[in-house]
């Protein structure tokens, strides 16, 4: 079953790929801190640039300090639809070997398929271009809801290669779940007179002692509707794979 959910997503993915959009940027679906866990969606031709950081300070290398490489990312939505969306990019990671990763995500905003409903979406992520090292091929679903004047929730399961998704010990940790919420506050009108909340809390988590596996809280600052600032720390279930906890600054900025 978890290989069937794995291949239905890549399947249907691929399949919408080269029907529509051949020769476009593929893609890195959008984050709410550490996971891609969010009901979110790139606008059809809005171009996302993301720039990502994971630091420690004051704490010795050998004591679980030490930064992940830079993260950079593009992200577009493809979908002219009110309806049916998609997503595509990619991610750029510095002083790797292999930097390149590919993902995507497709499916219906809240509120899309009726009244009340669920978002509800399939994506893949970590797709490295260096087979079995890099090639993560996370597969995920993602179900939303609003609950209004309080947050967002979305869960959803993942799947990934069970030959590079493995604990610090060498075992096998390809499977489990995310959650993540966001709390948007401090609404501000912009220069065009449409409102949007100045600050969001937000955090989430992924299960798993895997490469993956960890949560994060943290602080968006919108300078503008299109313009972001997210700040927090960042904690992880096998620290022999990624250390300690770290803080993230992450920027983001819609054209």
């Amino acid at each position: 079953m978890r290989r069937f959910f794995s291949r239905l997503v890549l399947g249907c993915l691929c399949a919408l790929i080269m029907a529509s959009f051949v020769g476009r940027v593929d893609a890195t679906p959008t984050s709410t801190l550490w996971t891609n866990m969010t009901p979110d969606i790139q606008g059809f031709n809005v171009l996302h640039l993301g720039i990502d950081n994971y630091f420690t300070m004051f704490r010795k290398a050998k004591d679980g300090g030490g930064s992940f490489p830079t993260v950079f990312g593009l992200t577009m939505g493809v979908l002219n639809s009110q309806k049916l969306q998609m997503e595509l990019g990619f991610d750029l990671l510095g002083a790797t070997d292999d930097p390149l990763y590919f993902n995507a995500k497709l499916g219906y905003p809240e509120g899309a398929l009726g009244t009340n409903s669920l978002a509800l979406q399939i994506g893949m992520f970590n797709m490295g271009t260096h087979k079995g090292v890099t090639d993560q091929n996370l597969a995920f679903l993602v179900l939303g809801h609003t609950f209004k004047d309080f947050a967002r929730f979305s869960v959803g399961p993942y799947h990934g290669n069970p030959d590079i998704l493995r604990n610090s010990n060498g075992e096998k940790e390809n499977t489990g779940f995310m959650a993540a919420f966001d709390h948007g506050f401090h609404p501000v009108k912009g220069p065009d007179g449409n409102t949007f909340n100045r600050f969001v809390f937000c955090g989430d988590y992924a299960s798993g002692k895997n490469a993956i596996g960890g949560g994060g809280v943290g602080l968006y600052y919108f300078f503008t509707k299109d313009v972001s600032l997210l700040t927090g720390p960042v904690w992880f279930n096998d620290t022999g794979i990624n250390g300690k906890w770290k803080l993230t600054t992450q920027l983001d900025v819609n054209f």
